[in-house]
């Protein structure tokens, strides 16, 4: 399996945290790239993609994608999975899945805390176990 450019690379953010990530990367002049790249995890008989994943970001000076999550930690079991599918099967790929409590520290460090919790929910939201 090879990882593949992604041909239909989104021209919206998914989610406003995207955006906000995206914009706090700008301000930093850290160079990015939104999906630029599907990795298939399985493939059926035929070689044809089962499953994949397509990380939210790409950042080149440091070869490091980026796969934002905003789910509570009780419900990100199946992105950590394909996170360590991808581990596996890419070893050479440098990944960092920034989960909900990573991005509620971000926004508030560089000053978007006026809208942390309409983008990823309030304090209380946030289970004790992240």
């Amino acid at each position: 399996m090879q990882p593949q450019p992604n041909p239909n690379p989104p021209k919206e953010f998914a989610h406003p945290v995207e955006a906000k990530f995206a914009r706090l990367l700008d301000f930093y002049r850290i160079p990015w790239e939104h999906e630029p790249t599907t990795f298939p995890l399985s493939l059926d008989e035929e070689g044809n993609i089962n499953e994949a994943l397509t990380p939210d970001f790409y950042l080149s000076n440091q070869d490091l994608y980026i796969e934002l999550t905003t789910q509570r930690q009780s419900l990100i079991t199946e992105k950590n999975r394909k996170i360590r599918l991808l581990r596996q099967n890419y070893p050479h790929i440098n990944i960092k899945l920034l989960n909900r409590r990573d991005m509620r520290i971000l926004l508030i460090k560089y000053g978007f805390d006026a809208v942390t919790g309409k983008l990823i929910g309030k304090p209380r939201d946030v289970e004790k176990s992240e």
